[in-house]
Order: structure tokens, then sequence, then C-alpha cells
């Protein structure tokens, strides 16, 4: 197993990196609406989803992320090694959830440089298109991309904690619920999981570390420690913008449905506030750009030698179709909210075909996975797809 303190500079810096493209993919702008949206429909109850999220993200990252680096491959192909086909279907899954997913995150860019710059929201969409290509043009662009999510993740960071010290929120009453909740919502936790894990999410950071040579038994530490520090960054974020809110909805500030992050901000801490979240909205969009784009690829390049070849070029291809399709169907908040109750479905897909495929000793060769993670795993499973059934019914 390779130390910690021997580790390389290129290994620890795609280490970190795949933490914050898992983190940053999950923070994006429809985590940020959705946040809102909800802590305004259930208050100081909504920390308790948020708590429910974070366990059940913590039991997919740990079963998808050991599994897929262990063996050594992308989530499609361990899933066609599984049961013949599955790849192809799980593959579907994930690159049209993802294309739906981008779509608010292109959307959402449009909105921070609206906020931000007043920029028209289709403008403000094609600019920051055409930067999330060049990000892939360039020669190092698993590197450049590992640079680009952290320092934005960084910013999205102390941008949120300004905003929740200005907004004052009932801390007390958010502890209380968070664990004791009033009452609790199938919808929300469906699509706060599918917006946290949901989707391409979960395979991201596993996916950027077998693309950076990260797998085998050896390299399980490192690993782990990725999963867990995505899963805490994607966490403080979540409950720090939950805070937020909830200050806010606590003041008795009205929260614009048009778009219910930047009233937040807004109410929050002033003119100052709304440009603060014009900033972490890009920040947050741009970074979910780069990141659905780059997994949702990673799905489909393996089945042709020539689309292997031609990462770049379709990543590049998967961008201008996700802006294409948001300048021709517009309504961002809704496609928003919506992105993450479509990736809410995929999720126990992909961690049921991951599950089974941790019992294969012909796949993972002499590495045991653990059961305690494997029975979790499947609870999750079964939570999801009881979450899932109860929201179609609720549309019924």
């Amino acid at each position: 197993m390779t130390d910690k303190s021997t580790e390389s500079p290129n290994r620890s810096s795609a280490i970190l990196g795949a933490a914050f493209l898992m983190a940053t993919s999950a923070v994006g702008p429809g985590f940020l609406t959705q946040t809102t949206v909800f802590t305004k429909q259930l208050l100081a109850s909504f920390g308790f989803v948020i708590l429910l999220s974070v366990i059940l993200d913590i039991i997919a990252q740990l079963n998808i992320w050991r599994v897929l680096t262990v063996s050594g491959l992308r989530g499609q192909d361990l899933a066609n090694r599984t049961i013949p086909g599955s790849g192809y279907l799980l593959a579907v899954l994930v690159f049209l959830g993802g294309l739906v997913f981008n779509i608010g995150n292109i959307a959402g860019c449009g909105l921070g440089l609206n906020v931000l710059f007043g920029l028209p929201v289709e403008a403000g969409a094609l600019i920051s298109c055409c930067l999330a290509i060049a990000l892939f043009i360039v020669k190092e662009a698993g590197k450049a991309m590992d640079l680009f999510v952290k320092i934005l993740g960084l910013v999205m960071i102390v941008m949120i904690l300004y905003v929740v010290y200005e907004s004052r929120p009932p801390l007390t009453e958010a502890a209380l619920r968070t664990v004791y909740p009033e009452y609790i919502d199938a919808r929300a936790t469906v699509t706060l999981v599918g917006g946290t894990v949901g989707g391409y999410i979960t395979f991201a950071g596993a996916h950027r570390l077998i693309d950076a040579g990260i797998k085998g038994t050896g390299s399980l530490a490192q690993v782990n420690r990725s999963a867990v520090t995505g899963i805490i960054l994607t966490a403080l974020i979540r409950f720090m913008l939950f805070l937020a809110a909830l200050g806010a909805i606590a003041m008795g500030l009205p929260i614009d449905e048009a778009n219910p992050p930047a009233s937040v901000f807004q109410r929050s801490a002033g003119e100052l506030g709304l440009k603060l979240f014009g900033l972490v909205m890009w920040a947050a969009a741009i970074t979910s750009v780069v990141g659905a784009s780059f997994t949702s690829v990673s799905f489909v390049k393996t089945f042709h030698s020539r689309m292997e070849k031609s990462n770049k070029s379709l990543i590049i291809a998967f961008i201008a179709a996700s802006t294409l399709i948001f300048l021709i169907v517009g309504r961002p908040v809704a496609v928003l909210v919506w992105a993450g109750t479509v990736n809410g479905f995929i999720l126990p897909v992909g961690l049921a075909l991951v599950l089974v495929a941790s019992r294969k000793a012909e796949i993972l060769g002499d590495y045991i996975h653990p059961l305690l993670l494997q029975i979790a795993g499947w609870l999750v499973v079964a939570v999801m797809l009881g979450f899932s059934v109860q929201t179609v019914l609720s549309f019924l």
C-alpha cells in the first residue's frame, strides 16, 4: 500500500482533485436552488433531509469508489462484467441524466453572470460554455480541471460562510430538527440525494482516480481519504447554505420564486450579498459543467477505441449540446429542480450493480468488500427505490 508520506505531488493532487470534482459536481446550481426551495417548504426540518442525504452519500460513495478503483474498471465496464449488457443501460441512464443535469448547470452559469455583471442569461451561458470548452482544449486537461475545481470550491465555501454569518440563523432550532424533524418529505429526499450522489456524481471522483492511475487494493487508503474529503466538503456547503436560507426566512424576509437562492443572499447581506451570490452560483455551475461533462462522457468512451481517442472532442460536444438545449428550452429554475429528481432514480440502479460486482472474485480478485458496507449499500438501494416510487405516485 502506498504510504501517504511517499505520495508524489501529482498523485496527491489527483486524490484531492477527485474529492473536489465530486464535491463541486454535487454543489451545482441545482444544489443551490433545491436547498433554498426545500428550506422554504420544510424550514428547520430540512436539516434532517440533509443529514439523511449525507448518510446515504457516505454509504454510496464508499461502496462505489472502493469497488471501482480496486477493479480498475469504470462503472459501465464493471456493470457489463457483472451482468452482460447492464453496462450499456447504466451508461445510457448516466449519460442522459448527466445531460439533463448539465442543461441546468449551463442555466446556472447564465444566472450567475446575470447577477454578477447584468449580462443576459443566454449570453452568460454562452460565455461559460466557451470557458468550459477551453479548459478541455489545453494539453494537461486533467491537471487543469483539478486546479480549477479546487480554487472555485474554496471560493464557494468562503462566500457562503460570510452569508451564513450575516443571516444569523436559529442554530438551536436547526440542530434540534436535524435529528428530530417535524416531518419528512420523500420528494425532497429523492431530489436532494439525486442532486448530491445521483446520476454521474457518484462516479465522478472514482473515474478521475482511475484516469490518474490510482487503483488496486494498494490505493484503498487514498481512495477512502478522497471519498470522505469530497463528502465532508459537500455536507459542509449544503448545511451552510441551509442555515443561510433558514436565517433569512426566520427574519421574515421574502424569498423570490424566480431566483430563490439569490434572494437569500440579497436579503441577508444586501447588494454585496447579491453579488456574492452571482459569484457562488457561477462557480457552482461552471465546476458542475466540468464534472458532468467529464464523467458523462467517461461512461461511453470505453465502448469503442475511436471514442476513447476522441475523448476531448466528445466532452466539448457534450458541453455545446447542453448549452444549445438550454437556449432552446429556457426555464432555468424548473430545470434545476427537476435535474436532481431525475438523477435520484439512477442511484439505486448504479449502486445495485456495483454491490453485485463486489461479490465476484473474478472481478475483484483477493479483495473482500466489507460486509457492513454491502449491507448498508443494499439498504440505500431499498430506501432510494422506495422514495423514488413514492415520488412517482405523488404525480399520478
